[in-house]
């Protein structure tokens, strides 16, 4: 490709068009791809102290027959009918996908500390269905935490089988 010369006017007019201007400092940022995409981690020293203290993989709730909804003592059970009828719409959504179980607890706990800091009362929770592992324990985890006050398995427009809807104790 032939290049065209420049006009000797054009690069007169041109410098004096960017005579007030200075040249910008290089940047010291990389463009570099990096290999392998890294999650985002909410997880700091707090919430992944915060994880081993509520959710306890050896303890296993009583949800009887009605597994995996849940309901803490002293909530009226009409809140799971209300979850199930749809009253409630999740204002946060949290994907588990593909995140191991200790990725997922820092989750969960980073979850419901940003719902009690915004004042979020309903809070949706895809674990998905893989292998089960996470669909089995996230509502055993949810169980234990004093701040959740129902759990229910979510509408189809919500996830599904795949998804849980939970009521969060917003109030400081």
């Amino acid at each position: 490709m032939k290049k065209t010369p420049i006009d000797n006017d054009d690069l007169a007019l041109f410098r004096d068009a960017m005579a007030d201007t200075r040249p910008m400092a290089q940047d010291t940022i990389g463009h570099e791809r990096p290999r392998r995409p890294k999650r985002r981690q909410l997880a700091d020293q707090k919430t992944a102290r915060e994880a081993s203290f509520y959710f306890s993989d050896s303890y296993q709730p009583h949800f009887g027959e009605n597994w995996p909804n849940y309901v803490r003592e002293g909530v009226s059970a009409g809140e799971l009918k209300k979850l199930r009828r749809g009253d409630y719409a999740p204002e946060m959504t949290l994907d588990l996908h593909g995140m191991t179980r200790e990725s997922a607890k820092l989750e969960l706990v980073a979850l419901i500390d940003r719902a009690i800091k915004d004042q979020v009362f309903c809070l949706c929770i895809m674990h998905g269905i893989g292998t089960g592992a996470l669909k089995k324990q996230v509502p055993s985890w949810l169980a234990q935490h004093p701040k959740v006050l129902a759990i229910q398995s979510a509408p189809r427009e919500y996830g599904g089988q795949g998804a849980l809807l939970i009521l969060v104790d917003s109030v400081h």
